[in-house]
């Protein structure tokens, strides 16, 4: 801090003054108004008025060195200015920090000089990724959004725009090299793969090159787009690829798969791809069998041959990982209130030999009293519903998925007299009930694996990670919809949610795990400073267990009572 002299025509003013620098520009700020210079003088007294000055300036800087104390001042009856926001959100400096730990600055860089477009790609593609989890909206949206970073980007829309198409033209390249640069943030364990396809609808009724009628799994009746999405063994992002919404999904899997085979240079001799009974053709398998790679996919019981459910609904002969001399008996077990009690949350297992035209494979089945239980808790609810839609007459119409409770219903069209016509009367379908309730508490799965069954049992327990993806990508990152009509801008649309999703997902191992979605978000969100001007930025948060391990993670801090512009310099340049 230092002395400002102010003078006017009939008096001469001291002030202490402090510089400070705000996103690159310099400011000055007042301190302490010392007084005119007939104060001055009389505070001074037979001293010479200029050396007291500079004691007196060279005094109050040991003192606030000392105390780092700053006192703001408020006038409680001046009235702010207009159109000046004053909080900004810090949240997203931590995913900032991951962002430039990937590298995608070079990634974006390589980008523009193989295009010589002028505009800086890398600020928008990272302010569209942060936006995407801190504020998910449209583009337009998101470009309001950003201005309430506490660094605001200088892009204009229309580039924000025009970036859309070179990150669509780019996507392979862009997906190869973060998996690439992820290797030095975070370990990856590709010897396991995941892939599921979802679908994304849009609110229009015209069809495009890439918005097509399919099978929606929101049965929603709408044009829509195929996602298929990679993971590798901890849950992490692989890669995802967009398609017509009218493409099998089966017929992704392999061109997707030989892909990041090739682009990422996995080794095609331990691969075990992980996926469920949608994707499970008999090309898919035998595909997943080559150079001694292995496949474990969930299987339908609904499906299997009849001998293969005599099998299965046989009730001897079941068996506990870890335990190979003793078989159990379901029914003993069920019809006794100790053993059940005692083996309530044992996972026991069945292995049967199968094989397609072409793969021989394990079937194996497992049975849990814990998911019996659950299995039926959830019908017998769902069936209370429907007995409750009959008597107040509220049957719209039929259920057309297993979680509706509507497919329990069943109608017939009579006259008084008991003749077909247009009465309708409603009634519970036990024998719905009768055939789903066989296989409460049942799970299974095809391999081509053999040897240790926990392994085989761990691997297919992953898969929830990847379903996970998805909600919070729907959900959480607000994928739909989508206002965007171009197929390449559509693309890049799926692409940023994806590079999104990247980016939290490390977040959460590195958090090892500790929160759930909700509790990270709402942090991050949340995490907001109120500038004093020329003083620095006060914490709006409640500082919590997770802001803690943040700030320890990543190596700064923001929530001292104040923080000033100088410890965010300090930041700035850490995260870079």
């Amino acid at each position: 801090m230092r002395l400002k002299i102010s003078k006017s025509k009939n008096t001469i003013l001291f002030y202490i003054i402090k510089d400070y620098t705000k996103n690159g520009k310099r400011s000055t700020k007042i301190v302490k108004r010392i007084g005119n210079l007939k104060d001055v003088k009389t505070m001074a007294g037979d001293m010479d008025y200029k050396e007291w000055l500079k004691e007196y300036v060279r005094d109050f800087n040991e003192k606030q060195g000392r105390n780092e104390v700053v006192l703001i001042k408020k006038n409680t009856r001046k009235i702010i200015k207009k159109d000046i926001n004053s909080s900004f959100n810090i949240g997203y400096l931590f995913l900032e920090k991951i962002y430039n730990d990937l590298n995608i600055k070079n990634i974006c860089e390589n980008i523009q000089n193989k295009y010589q477009f002028h505009f800086d790609l890398n600020e928008i593609l990272s302010y569209l990724v942060y936006a995407r989890i801190i504020y998910p909206s449209s583009k337009l949206e998101t470009f309001k959004q950003c201005q309430n970073f506490i660094v605001q980007p200088s892009f204009k829309l229309h580039d924000e725009y025009r970036s859309l198409s070179y990150i669509a033209d780019n996507m392979d390249y862009i997906q190869k090299e973060l998996f690439n640069n992820s290797k030095k943030v975070i370990n990856r364990n590709s010897r396991v793969i995941y892939y599921d396809c979802t679908n994304y609808f849009f609110e229009i009724d015209n069809e495009d090159n890439i918005r097509k009628y399919g099978i929606n799994k929101q049965h929603q009746p709408k044009p829509q787009v195929g996602m298929g999405l990679f993971m590798d063994g901890d849950g992490l992002p692989l890669s995802c690829n967009i398609y017509p919404g009218n493409m099998n999904e089966q017929k992704t899997l392999i061109p997707e798969e030989n892909k990041i085979v090739n682009d990422f240079k996995l080794d095609n001799t331990k691969i075990i791809l992980c996926t469920d009974a949608g994707l499970a053709s008999d090309e898919i398998k035998k595909f997943n069998i080559k150079n001694n790679r292995g496949f474990v996919i969930t299987q339908s019981l609904k499906k299997l041959k009849e001998s293969y459910k005599e099998k299965i609904f046989d009730k001897t002969e079941w068996r506990i990982p870890n335990d190979l001399r003793n078989v159990y008996d379901l029914d003993t077990i069920e019809n006794n209130e100790t053993l059940r009690e005692k083996y309530y949350d044992t996972l026991f297992y069945k292995i049967i030999e199968t094989e397609t035209k072409s793969v021989k494979q394990d079937l194996i089945v497992t049975f849990c009293f814990k998911y019996f239980d659950y299995n039926r808790s959830i019908r017998n609810n769902q069936i209370e519903r429907a007995k409750k839609s009959i008597e107040t007459n509220q049957v719209t119409r039929k259920g057309k998925n297993q979680n509706d409770y509507r497919r329990f219903i069943s109608s017939l069209n009579s006259t008084d007299n008991g003749e077909v016509a247009e009465n309708t009367s409603y009634s519970i379908n036990q024998d719905i009930i009768d055939e789903e309730e066989k296989y409460d508490g049942y799970y299974a799965l095809t391999t081509n694996l053999i040897g240790n069954i926990n392994e085989i049992l761990k691997i297919v327990k992953g898969r929830w990670e990847i379903e996970e993806s998805f909600r919070i990508m729907k959900s959480d990152f607000l994928a739909r919809p989508v206002n965007l009509s171009r197929e390449d801008r559509i693309k890049a649309h799926f692409m940023i949610c994806f590079i999104s999703l990247f980016i939290y997902r490390i977040l959460e191992k590195k958090l090892d795990y500790k929160y759930t979605t909700s509790q990270i978000l709402d942090v991050l969100r949340n995490m907001k400073v109120l500038e004093s001007k020329g003083d620095g930025y006060i914490p709006e948060y409640t500082r919590t267990e997770l802001t803690d391990d943040l700030h320890e993670l990543f190596g700064f801090r923001t929530d001292y009572e104040l923080n000033t512009y100088k410890d965010f310099k300090k930041i700035f340049d850490h995260i870079k």
